[in-house]
């Protein structure tokens, strides 16, 4: 079996060099950080619903929950997100919340001074400051997400350790993390930032260590940041030619430090929280500021691609789901509220659509979020799964804000400390841009890594064909074949249930594993008919890595119906499930229609068969989700759980208004055709049978209709 594996191998060694994409040291540190999860078994075309089910469910350990419920409540009721905004900066008071109640050290362990929460409870501080103001989410996030402080865990020293971290855990050091340069921004590796090795005397002794010119830009938190990590290139002249290179080194550099220029500021989308760029001449970094010391010279780029492994699932796609919760709660209660024509605007078809639409986005792209951070917490670090979740919640959200604007209509565009969506709507492109723009993580990331680290043979084969090893080659192909065969019987005739999902769902498991298998044997498709330059065609590989994503959620969505056990929210799920299925169908008949072949674009419409379930919801089923949320306000709460009360604004008014309009919900109708025929709040509330409840909620709902105005 050995010569035939051989013999196979030989024969295919020279076509697949040329096929095979070239690897190179960078591209393979990206491509082995993190691990792989469910969505390799969803690429292979195989989803094991028993291994579902393993991740979960979330759970939150006391003082986690203590934490939501006291400090993040009481951290958002200082919030006023219009006076944040207005004063582009947090106040005082919220600074040294955040550092005495060690919100910048909830990923540190007790150990060090920290919080020591886990991934699921650090989402969900994110989350639930980020539903009242973005800008002081984005401020608690970054000490805990992609910077000095993970960094260090996983790769510093212990003297490093020892002082940093209790620094870093009650906010007397606040850190950034210098890595975007203006010549180097998606194409991060590629930084120009150098450090040449040298000595320097230091208190009469001579030190080794790095000279280093650098500049940076888009730094979150470097204008007020008191440590700055920093990426750079590290090279040593001393060695010959072609070896001088070490390669990317992170280094940690107290402020101030001698030729390093920080404290100016960028304005995101003219954003409260603090972004600047940051300069270095001729600045010397001792080994000992070195990540990890003289061992870790040269392995920046590892360290930081297996931290972005985790990091991405959690901050951008926490802000994607603030926006959608909170965009979901404004337009589900405004709507109520709002009258025109005689009847509550939820009631027509064209804004009911859009809530109903927008209520199955946020069950799918939570489930997906809550699933995701389940595997952090059983030590996962799915670096493919992290890239869709950051481009998933973060296009969610930015849709969702769009939609609710749309809506809102004239209050959503007048400013003031009353308008409901609008500085949200404002920081929507920020998410969709940093930590990798979702234009390059769609068709580089998820695609392009989820195609080698999830393919069940791609990395052996090209494994085998940069050390030529024939027989292994031979083997791979035999392997790949089988799985292809697989796949081919799958698509045509359908795919067998693989584990035990739950009863309610079982019909929309079966389409998901038929789905799946289709996905699987259009990648290989694809793959096999254009080899590397696949990775060129872009168009081409993000459908791919949509269509991946879109299967993603919808088998999120049956492991959070699963873990949840809510019959209530059976309807969301359904057609969450549907509506992911739907998207994973229609890209793959686009990608079938735009591949260079002819043949393929035939066969489409029968290795895509058994779909015909997966049709659009119809308009009567998404105006049904939301007829449900009107008359349900526990739906809300279940979909939107994270939502927080602000200090004051137009959400505070907003939730006031609903909650007075629970009770008086049947007599609505009338008290607004009283209060058109007499133009008097007092008179139309007399028509009620409590004239007290009635006067003090049409009070609160004329303060949410009513919009902000301004000396001229």
């Amino acid at each position: 079996m050995g010569l035939h594996h051989a013999m196979l191998g030989r024969a295919a060694l020279g076509s697949f060099s040329k096929a095979l994409p070239t690897m190179g040291e960078t591209e393979r540190a990206a491509l082995e950080a993190g691990t792989v999860g469910f969505e390799g078994a969803l690429f292979s075309g195989q989803p094991d619903f028993d291994a579902l089910r393993m991740r979960g469910p979330n759970r939150l350990k006391p003082e986690e929950q203590a934490f939501l419920d006291n400090e993040v409540r009481a951290l958002n009721a200082m919030l006023d997100d219009f006076e944040i905004d207005q004063g582009h900066d947090l106040p005082p008071e919220v600074w040294q919340f955040l550092r005495d109640k060690k919100f910048f050290g909830m990923i540190i362990p007790k150990a060090f001074g920290g919080l020591g929460f886990g991934h699921f409870a650090h989402a969900a501080v994110v989350t639930r400051i980020a539903t009242v103001n973005v800008a002081t989410a984005v401020t608690v996030m970054v000490p805990n997400s992609l910077g000095p402080a993970e960094l260090l865990l996983s790769y510093g020293t212990q003297a490093q350790k020892d002082h940093y971290l209790p620094r870093l855990a009650d906010g007397r050091e606040l850190p950034c993390f210098g890595l975007t340069s203006p010549y180097a921004g998606s194409d991060a590796a590629s930084i120009p930032d150098l450090g040449v090795l040298t000595e320097r005397e230091i208190d009469g002794q001579m030190v080794r260590g790095f000279n280093v010119r650098f500049d940076k830009r888009y730094i979150t938190l470097a204008p007020v940041a008191t440590v700055v990590g920093l990426a750079f290139q590290a090279m040593d002249p001393s060695l010959p030619e072609g070896e001088q290179q070490l390669g990317i080194t992170c280094a940690l550099i107290p402020v101030p430090t001698e030729g390093m220029d920080i404290g100016r500021r960028h304005r995101p989308m003219n954003s409260a929280f603090m972004n600047g760029p940051i300069w270095g001449e001729d600045v010397f970094v001792p080994m000992d500021w070195i990540i990890g010391g003289e061992p870790q010279v040269g392995q920046g780029w590892r360290m930081l691609m297996e931290s972005l492994a985790a990091g991405r699932a959690i901050s951008l796609p926490a802000l994607g789901a603030a926006m959608q919760q909170t965009t979901l709660y404004v337009v589900n209660a405004y709507s109520q509220i709002r009258e025109q024509f005689g009847m509550p605007i939820g009631k027509f078809h064209a804004i009911g659509g859009l809530i109903g639409r927008m209520a199955v986005k946020l069950y799918a792209s939570d489930a997906a979020r809550r699933y995701t951070a389940a595997a952090l917490d059983a030590d996962e670090r799915p670096s493919v799964a992290s890239a869709i979740l950051k481009v998933q919640l973060t296009e969610a959200g930015r849709q969702a804000v769009n939609d609710g604007m749309d809506i809102l209509g004239g209050k959503g565009i007048i400013r003031g400390p009353g308008n409901l969506l609008g500085v949200a709507y404002r920081h929507a492109p920020i998410a969709i841009t940093v930590e990798g723009a979702n234009l390059l993580t769609r068709a580089l990331i998820i695609f392009g890594q989820g195609a080698v680290r999830c393919h069940p043979q791609v990395l052996n084969e090209m494994t085998a064909v940069q050390e030529k090893d024939a027989e292994a080659l031979g083997q791979a192909l035999l392997a790949h074949g089988g799985h292809v065969m697989r796949n081919l019987g799958c698509s045509l005739f359908g795919a067998g249930l693989i584990g035990t999902p739950p009863p309610d769902l079982r019909a929309e498991a079966a389409m998901i594993a038929r789905v799946s298998a289709q996905y699987a044997l259009t990648a290989d498709l694809a793959m096999g008919l254009l080899g590397g330059k696949l990775k060129r065609m872009e168009l081409l590989s993000a459908r791919l890595g949509d269509a991946l994503s879109a299967l993603y959620l919808a088998a999120s969505c049956v492991w959070r119906y699963e873990m949840e056990g809510n019959a209530g929210l059976l309807p969301f799920a359904r057609a969450a499930i549907r509506d992911q299925l739907g998207v994973a169908v229609q890209v793959l008949r686009e990608l079938y229609a735009n591949m260079p072949s002819r043949p393929l674009a035939l066969a489409a419409p029968v290795l895509l068969r058994g779909n015909s379930a997966l049709r659009g919801l119809r308009d009567r089923e998404w105006l049904a989700l939301a007829d449900a949320l009107r008359s349900d306000a526990t739906l809300i709460t279940q979909l939107c759980p994270d939502v927080g009360q602000p200090k004051a604004g137009g959400l505070l008014d907003l939730m006031h208004a609903f909650e007075l309009a629970q009770p008086l919900a049947k007599e609505l109708p009338d008290l607004n055709q009283a209060l058109r025929r007499t133009a008097s709040l007092e008179e139309a509330a007399a028509t009620s049978h409590d004239p007290a409840a009635a006067l003090a909620y049409l009070k609160a709902a004329d303060r949410v209709i009513q919009v902000d105005d301004f000396p001229a």
